[in-house]
């Protein structure tokens, strides 16, 4: 029999549902953190979203190496539309595909690398910094 009470508060009727991390919500932090990456070109996260970042990362400097429309458009799909300073030049994309396809224009892949961290403190948490190579 069900409890009496207010849903998913933690008090008389207790927690019976909980929302959960779905897709949408990962695919929008990913989004978020390559972002971010492409803006100061080194993000410190968890081990696991380092891996899954420097996989979606490489492929937008693939996609920035082409260089035509339909590639541009596939990559503005991913990257949000930031500004990378405070005069506001230049947004994400337009660095993606002017710098960061300049620089590894010769190099076949690998273009971010992960290097890992000591464990976070609050949780224990494995903590990795994914960062463009040199």
């Amino acid at each position: 029999m069900a409890t009496i009470g207010r849903k998913n508060v933690h008090g008389k009727g207790g927690v019976r549902f909980k929302t959960g991390y779905t897709a949408s919500k990962d695919k929008s932090m990913l989004r978020n953190v390559v972002t971010q990456l492409i803006i100061s070109e080194q993000v410190v996260v968890t081990l696991k979203v380092a891996k899954q970042v420097s996989q979606l990362a490489d492929r937008l400097v693939t996609y920035a190496k082409h260089g035509d429309l339909h590639n541009r458009r596939l990559a503005e799909s991913i990257v949000r539309d930031v500004y990378t300073d405070k005069s506001e030049k230049e947004t994400a994309l337009q660095k993606l595909f002017t710098t960061l396809a300049k620089r590894y224009q010769s190099r076949k892949g690998g273009y971010t690398r992960v290097l890992k961290l000591d464990n976070r403190r609050g949780d224990n948490s494995p903590m990795a910094v994914c960062a463009f190579v040199k």
